[in-house]
């Protein structure tokens, strides 16, 4: 079982930055994949990022890429978004992911789920 917890949203202008972080927690450590998701009011839930167990392999959906960019730190089990040149369009909640299939979080779907933490991107 793996619980996580998102913080680091809130209200940024056009252009600016912020950075997200997921912290896992649980009784069972094994070595996920991890992955964010984003869904913006009355549309479907879509793949932002994802990046493998030992952070080799990383990818990233055409509309961030260039822009945001995921990491993470195992030793402190946390997994990072730093996200760049925010656009209006990035305004969304967003999700934080693990699962053991990295394949798995590119398709859009995952074991489990954090709670989510909203993006506002506004002037």
């Amino acid at each position: 079982q793996v619980q996580l917890v998102e913080s680091g949203g809130g209200l940024v202008q056009p252009g600016g930055s912020l950075r997200l972080s997921c912290a896992a927690s649980g009784r069972t450590f094994r070595p996920y994949d991890m992955g964010w998701f984003r869904q913006a009011p009355g549309k479907e839930r879509e793949f932002v990022a994802a990046i493998s167990w030992i952070g080799s392999s990383t990818y990233y959906a055409d509309s961030v890429k260039g822009r945001f960019t995921i990491s993470r730190d195992n030793a402190k089990k946390v997994v990072y978004l730093q996200m760049n040149s925010l656009k209006p369009e990035d305004t969304a909640v967003y999700y934080c992911a693990a699962n053991s299939s990295l394949r798995t979080l590119r398709m859009g779907s995952s074991d489990y789920w954090g709670q989510g933490t909203q993006v506002t991107v506004s002037s």
